[in-house]
C-alpha cells in the first residue's frame, strides 16, 4: 500500500479546503485543469495507483460501511465492490499508455496534399467531469467512472449517494488522502446538493440511477451543452428455452437475481418461458436459492437487505402480482424481503410495470421464442437481455431482432466484469458507455490532427 500524503494541522490533506460549495469546488477543479497538471501520464497513473491503494488498504472499513448501509455480505463487498474496481484499475494501468497513443490515419484524402503530410487522432481530456453515483453499489459505481475520468486526464467531482451514508462519509474522508485533492473532489449531500451541482458547468456528466432523475440531468446539462452519459436500468428480461439444463439455469439465475437483495441495475428482472419450462423451473429455482442462502435466508450472512423503508414498501407492494412459489416473507423493521418467485404473472400486473430492484422474480409464460421476442420488443429497451438456449438460430434471432444495452447467453450479469466490453444502455435504459478503454473514449475528445509541410 502506498503511503497517504501528509496532512495539514487540522487533519486535512495539503491543498484540500475544509469545506466546499458546489460552485467553489467546480471553480477549484477548473483552475487545476487549466494548469495542465492532470495531463501527464505519470499524474494519471499516480492517481489510479492511489485509488487502488485506498481500496486494498481499507478493505475492512469498506466492508463495514457497506454492511451498515445495505447489510451487504462480506463476500459481495469484496467481489462486487473492491475487487471489481481493483481489476478495472489494473486493466487501465496495464493499457493506458497504449490507449493514449495517437492513432495515425491515411492522409491521402479527396484533395491533393504535398508529400510528408500526416494525419492522426489523439485523445484530449475534456476538462472537469461530474460523477453522480447511486446507492446500490456505492463504491464500485462511484470509483470506476472516477478512475476512467482520471485516466483520461480530467479533474473530477464525485457525488456519492446520500442513501448510502456510511460509504459516502468513508469515501469523502479517504479519497483526499490517496489522490490529488486539487484535482479530485468529493461533495456529499442529498437532492439539493445534486441540483446545485447540475446548475454548474461541467465538461461531462456521468449519472447512474433512475430514468426520472436522468431526465433532470439531461435538462440541466442542456443549459451548458454538456455531454452526458446515463447509466439507468429498466426491466432486463431472461428467456429460458425448452430443453436446457434447468439445474444450471436455476443456479446461475438465482445468484445473479438475488445478489445484493436484487438491487442491481442489470439483475434479471423477469423470466419468459413456455408453460412446461416455467413449471419445471419452480422447483429448480427453489433448490438453487436454498443452496445459496439455506432454508431461512433471513438468517443467512450471505443475504442482504433493502436499502431503506421506502424501497422496502415499494417492493412489498409488488408481491401480490402472481402466485407465490416460494419466498414472500418480509420484515419491515429488518428491511428484509425473502428471495421470491412469482408464477402465472400477467403482462399487465403491477410487478411488470416498473423495474423491481428487489428480490422478486416474476415468471411470464409465453408460447415460445416468437412470443418472447415480441414481448421484449413491445417494451422499453432494457439495460441487459439474457437468454438460456443452445439453439444457434434462436441466438441469432435474439441478437438481430431485439435491442438492449448488453446481451448475454448462458450467464446473466457477467458482462460487467469484462473490462474490454463497453457497459451502457440504449433508449430508456441509458446512453453512452464506459469501462476500460471505453471510459477513455467517453471522457476524452477524439481530436483530429493534420500536419502539412510548408515546403
Amino acid at each position: 500500500m502506498s503511503t497517504p500524503p501528509a496532512t495539514s494541522p487540522d487533519g486535512r490533506p495539503p491543498d484540500s479546503p475544509p469545506s466546499d460549495t458546489p460552485a467553489g469546488a467546480v471553480a477549484r477543479l477548473r483552475a487545476t485543469f487549466r494548469t495542465g497538471r492532470t495531463r501527464p501520464l505519470t499524474w494519471r497513473t499516480e492517481q489510479l495507483t492511489g485509488l487502488r491503494a485506498l481500496l486494498t488498504g481499507h478493505r475492512e472499513e469498506i466492508a463495514a460501511a457497506l454492511h451498515a448501509d445495505l447489510r451487504k455480505p462480506r463476500a459481495e463487498a469484496d467481489l462486487a465492490e473492491v475487487d471489481f474496481t481493483v481489476r478495472e484499475i489494473d486493466h487501465t494501468l496495464r493499457n493506458l499508455e497504449h490507449w493514449l497513443h495517437p492513432e495515425q490515419v491515411p492522409a491521402a484524402a479527396l484533395t491533393r496534399l504535398p508529400p510528408g503530410t500526416s494525419a492522426h487522432t489523439r485523445h484530449d481530456p475534456l476538462g472537469t467531469v461530474l460523477v453522480i453515483a447511486p446507492w446500490n453499489y456505492p463504491v464500485q459505481l462511484l470509483l470506476v467512472p472516477v478512475a476512467g475520468a482520471i485516466a483520461a486526464g480530467n479533474t473530477v467531482l464525485a457525488k456519492p449517494s446520500e442513501l448510502a451514508p456510511a460509504c459516502s462519509a468513508l469515501l469523502a474522508r479517504l479519497l483526499p488522502q490517496y489522490v490529488d485533492p486539487a484535482a479530485i473532489a468529493v461533495l456529499e449531500g442529498g437532492g439539493e446538493t445534486a441540483t446545485a451541482l447540475l446548475a454548474e458547468r461541467f465538461d461531462h456528466i456521468l449519472y447512474t440511477g433512475n430514468a426520472g432523475f436522468g431526465r433532470a440531468v439531461l435538462r440541466a446539462a442542456a443549459e451548458h451543452l454538456t455531454p452526458v452519459t446515463l447509466e439507468l436500468g429498466g426491466k432486463s428480461p431472461v428467456f429460458v428455452d425448452r430443453g436446457v439444463d434447468l439445474g444450471t439455469v436455476a443456479a446461475r439465475l438465482a445468484r445473479a437475481k438475488f445478489a445484493n437483495a436484487g438491487q442491481t441495475c442489470v439483475a434479471p428482472d423477469y423470466l419468459l418461458a413456455d408453460p412446461a419450462t416455467a413449471r419445471a423451473l419452480e422447483g429448480a429455482l427453489e433448490r438453487a436459492v436454498t443452496e445459496l442462502y439455506g432454508p431461512d435466508p433471513a438468517r443467512s450472512r450471505a443475504y442482504g437487505r433493502l436499502v431503506d423503508e421506502r424501497h422496502f414498501d415499494r417492493v412489498v407492494a409488488l408481491l401480490d402480482s402472481g402466485r407465490t412459489v416460494f419466498g414472500g416473507r418480509h420484515d419491515r423493521a429488518d428491511r428484509y424481503i425473502a428471495p421470491t418467485l412469482l408464477a402465472e404473472v400477467r403482462p399487465d400486473a403491477p410487478v411488470m410495470r416498473e423495474e423491481i430492484f428487489g428480490p422478486v422474480l416474476p415468471v411470464v409464460e409465453v408460447t415460445g421464442l416468437d412470443e418472447a421476442i415480441a414481448f421484449i420488443n413491445e417494451r422499453d429497451r432494457p439495460l441487459a437481455l439474457y437468454a438460456f438456449t443452445e439453439d444457434g438460430h434462436a441466438r441469432r434471432r435474439l441478437a438481430e431482432e431485439t435491442s438492449s444495452g448488453g446481451l448475454n447467453f448462458g450467464l446473466p450479469v457477467a458482462h460487467l466484469g469484462i473490462p474490454e466490453l463497453p457497459f451502457g444502455g440504449v433508449g430508456e435504459s441509458g446512453s453512452g458507455r464506459y469501462h476500460g478503454r471505453w471510459s477513455i473514449d467517453t471522457f476524452s475528445h477524439r481530436r483530429a490532427c493534420l500536419d502539412v509541410p510548408l515546403d
